[in-house]
């Protein structure tokens, strides 16, 4: 059943979407990131970081289900010492992506979001970013790492996936029923 807050209020967009679910049983070595950039875990109170960072990093993809969740409830997910909430940062401190990373399964960990925003797309992060989410979940003792995507997602998201060492598991069909003050203008009806 779906919470009440996934259901639009307003006007929606009805989207057929892809979601492919990749996972990886494979540690890769220890990244190193490149000079001037660190990587840190953001802990609570963490919220309007995590609202702006999944707003600039997702809203060309239509990354949209944590954007009407109930302050408490995603306050819930992201104080939980179980999940990781990892940001990127520059010299200058600007942040320039994040992934979190939920290892509250016993070993079976998720890559519950992952990306960078469009400032840093195409400076070959991605890759490093991925290192670190896969470095970090094998390091914690898990046995796998799963992650998902979709054909909402940046036209190069599943195969820097592939590339990163996930494999295919299974690819289902799914029908959102997407607000439209969430529609990224590319999907909006003219």
């Amino acid at each position: 059943m779906m919470p009440d807050w996934l259901s639009p209020k307003g006007t929606s967009t009805r989207l057929e979407v892809d979601v492919t679910f990749l996972e990886t049983r494979t540690p890769c070595a220890s990244p190193v990131l490149p000079d001037g950039l660190s990587l840190e875990r953001v802990l609570p109170p963490a919220l309007t970081l995590y609202r702006q960072l999944y707003r600039d990093v997702g809203e060309d993809y239509c990354w949209w289900m944590r954007r009407p969740m109930p302050d408490a409830q995603l306050a819930e997910i992201l104080h939980d010492p179980s999940v990781y909430f990892m940001v990127l940062w520059d010299a200058a401190g600007v942040a320039l992506g994040f992934y979190e990373l939920d290892l509250r399964d016993h070993g079976d960990a998720n890559l519950a979001y992952f990306g960078l925003v469009p400032a840093a797309i195409g400076q070959r992060l991605g890759p490093v970013l991925l290192n670190c989410a896969v470095s970090q979940a094998f390091d914690a003792g898990s046995w796998r790492l799963r992650v998902n995507t979709c054909t909402l997602d940046h036209p190069r998201a599943l195969t820097n996936y592939q590339k990163g060492g996930f494999v295919i598991r299974h690819v289902v069909q799914e029908v959102w029923d997407v607000p439209d003050e969430y529609l990224p203008p590319r999907l909006r009806r003219l």
